[in-house]
């Protein structure tokens, strides 16, 4: 059995993502999370050590209620991957998030340790 070494533990959850740079603006959702970064599916050809800015929507409990965290952050592109999807062209991305606060990492190591999608 491999022993998992990411920090983070990673869960699938469908976040909405906003993912820009000088370019491009794009809108999309996490296929998975973790506090160290996302995986999503774009329409642009990004090359992987791109830099990025990032903003996430995370969904957390206040005085009761479910409100939507607003991420923003900096992230690198570390892998790509060629897909097709609905007979496009496509790829899906893996970003590690290289600049964010402490306090909004937290908040997303919260959601996926939740396991509430």
């Amino acid at each position: 059995m491999q022993k998992e070494r990411r920090k983070y533990p990673r869960a699938e959850f469908n976040l909405p993502i906003k993912i820009f740079d000088s370019v491009f603006d794009i809108v999309t959702e996490t296929k998975d999370i973790s506090g160290n970064g996302a995986y999503c599916s774009i329409n642009e050809n990004i090359e992987p050590m791109t830099k990025l800015g990032l903003t996430l929507l995370v969904p957390v409990q206040k005085k009761g209620k479910k409100v939507l965290h607003k991420v923003i952050c900096q992230g690198v592109v570390v892998r790509k991957e060629y897909i097709r999807i609905n007979g496009k062209n496509a790829y899906n991305i893996g970003i590690f998030f290289n600049d964010i606060k402490d306090n909004d990492r937290k908040i997303i190591v919260s959601y996926v340790n939740s396991g509430t999608a």
